[in-house]
């Protein structure tokens, strides 16, 4: 419906604007909206505020030629000005209705449009260091990332999802350096454990399946892996008025630097064996991890793969002209293009760096012929965007292809409590952790809750409560309620969809014609979250729609001796149902129809 009003008002646009009212240039950029409060009609459209100006007239005054040379709509049947200078429209009561036949056309389509159709787009999230199991904060931008993508197919677009697999650089050798350290420890050898390397059991673990496999056929004198190591940090035993650790002596990096370089001097090719063991090991378990969560990828992309790529993407940067040498580093000119000082790609020993993989990595990007480009990274890599827009727009593509969302942090509270979380020690929660814990369900619903740049405090105790407070559990009980009205009503013939259409009139009530307007404006709120990459508007519509649902049926008879209205209230519920579960489907919520 708000497609024929927004082509009425195009429509009178163009005749004001051949009687010279409106400037032949001016661009239309105004919004035609739902109304919050029934009395003022069921769209509202701000055009005559927006062209006012341009128009040199006063709002309302424009407002009031605007009504003069609106087409005829059948569906409307009047429009009047209010306030400042709003263009009220109200819908004939029978088009009120009209939802009910969409709904039941389109079924689990409902809600799908084709407005994002010439879009290919990709997203690529999650991406974290295959170093240990995801944590908690993982799972948000799996959550959030799974659900943008979700959004962008039901909007028409092309969609492919991708995760980044840091499978090269320093991390991989301090989990590959830390696994030789367990092994040599299973197999006997007594050792000072790095401070800074990977402490939780996992690396055991994978110690232990290199032994099941290969015995002690890497065995190497701890000494020797010692050898003119430079000394692991030493703390004083109590901490500074912040409460932060006192170094006394050592450099933990250094030291962790040094057991990495002689584990791979001593094993030789032996250690790709624990490289690989590790990056498998924790690779197949974050696979799986997501796959339970209802989180699955296209494309699980090598940064290992990058190696041609890289000197291609430094190549273009040194024939346009953006890269130069100096104390011995190649450094890339990214403040011609906005970034707070230039960057490395390659250092003096002539190994480059993280940013020259990133770099190489959207070069990729860009040359597969996307049309758009969503990264969703963790805050803390905030700082990244300016030097990879820069690099982007030096090697000659549009960096505005390129959208970075970043994803907050999330803590993790129980009985009033914050919990604490650390990841290189191994003391973290997983994301298997908390979906044990609370459900898949309540864990996708929660994180997509707040925008992505917010902070969540995640209430265990909420997410597994059924109350009206835990919102997931309130959504699902209305779908769930509807599923029993229904099949008692099937049960005992009281429903028959198609012949209680004729029978809709005789939903008068407020709460109803509430209803009727609130399931018509789902599909604008999946094109609205689409496009501002908002997630949490589907959830709030969600509440929303549910708390309608819960205060009609619990101040009106749905089943009563009138025959007529139980087939039209029963209709109702049907379809509220039914874009419930589309709703929830999106966000990877299941809709349960008992509980």
């Amino acid at each position: 419906m708000n497609t024929a009003i927004q082509q009425a008002l195009s429509q009178t646009v163009q005749t004001l604007q051949a009687q010279g009212i409106l400037p032949p240039d001016w661009t239309n950029n105004s919004v035609l909206t739902r109304t919050k409060d029934r009395s003022h009609g069921d769209f509202a459209s701000n055009i005559a505020m927006v062209a006012a100006k341009a128009a040199g007239l006063k709002p309302r005054e424009l407002a009031e030629k605007f009504l003069a040379h609106l087409p005829t709509v059948a569906e409307i049947s009047k429009a009047e000005i209010a306030g400042p200078g709003f263009i009220n429209f109200f819908l004939n009561a029978d088009q009120r209705f009209a939802v009910l036949d969409q709904i039941a056309t389109q079924q689990h389509h409902y809600g799908q449009s084709q407005v994002n159709a010439a879009q290919k787009i990709q997203v690529e999230f999650v991406s974290a260091n295959p170093t240990s199991s995801l944590h908690v904060g993982h799972g948000r931008g799996a959550a959030y990332g799974m659900t943008v993508a979700n959004l962008f197919e039901a909007t028409g677009a092309t969609v492919e999802r991708e995760y980044y697999v840091n499978d090269a650089g320093r991390q991989m050798d301090i989990l590959a350096t830390s696994t030789y350290l367990r092994y040599l420890e299973l197999l006997g050898q007594t050792l000072v454990f790095p401070k800074n390397a990977y402490q939780g059991d996992y690396v055991k673990d994978i110690a232990q399946s290199i032994i099941d496999q290969d015995a002690d056929r890497y065995v190497k004198n701890v000494a020797d892996v010692y050898n003119n190591v430079p000394e692991d940090v030493q703390y004083a035993a109590e901490p500074d008025a912040n409460g932060d650790k006192i170094v006394l002596s050592g450099d933990k990096e250094k030291h962790i630097d040094g057991l990495i370089a002689n584990a791979q001097q001593l094993l030789g090719e032996g250690y790709r064996v624990f490289h690989q063991a590790a990056l498998n090991a924790i690779l197949d378990d974050i696979k799986d991890d997501l796959a339970e969560f209802g989180v699955t990828f296209n494309q699980w992309f090598s940064e290992a793969s990058l190696t041609q790529k890289i000197d291609e993407a430094l190549n273009t940067l040194q024939d346009r002209g953006y890269l130069y040498e100096q104390d011995g580093n190649i450094w890339f000119k990214s403040t011609e293009f906005g970034d707070e000082k230039d960057r490395v790609v390659k250092r003096r020993n002539g190994q480059t760096t993280y940013f020259a993989s990133d770099i190489a990595y959207h070069l990729d990007k860009l040359q597969r012929g996307y049309t758009h480009i969503v990264d969703i990274w963790g805050s803390d890599h905030h700082g990244y965007i300016a030097r990879v827009k820069a690099a982007i727009d030096a090697m000659g593509y549009d960096s505005s292809k390129l959208t970075v969302l970043l994803v907050q942090f999330v803590s993790l509270w129980r009985g009033g409590e914050m919990i604490q979380m650390s990841s290189r020690s191994g003391q973290f929660v997983t994301l298997r952790e908390l979906r044990h814990e609370v459900g898949n369900d309540a864990a996708r619903f929660y994180y997509v809750m707040r925008k992505s740049e917010q902070h969540i405090d995640f209430d265990l105790d909420l997410a597994v409560s059924q109350s009206k407070d835990n919102a997931v559990y309130y959504i699902q009980y209305a779908h769930a309620r509807i599923c029993r009205m229904l099949e008692k009503a099937h049960a005992n013939n009281q429903f028959d969809s198609a012949q209680a259409r004729q029978f809709a009139g005789r939903l008068v009530l407020d709460a109803e014609t509430e209803l009727l307007a609130k399931l018509a404006a789902y599909p604008e709120i999946i094109i609205r979250a689409a496009n501002a990459y908002e997630p949490h508007q589907v959830g709030n519509y969600l509440k929303e729609l549910a708390a309608l649902f819960h205060g009609w049926y619990n101040d009106n008879k749905v089943f009563s001796d009138d025959v007529e209205l139980t087939q039209a209230r029963l209709l109702l519920a049907a379809n509220i149902k039914q874009v419930i579960k589309n709703g929830l489907t999106l966000l990877g919520v299941s809709a349960p129809e008992a509980m």
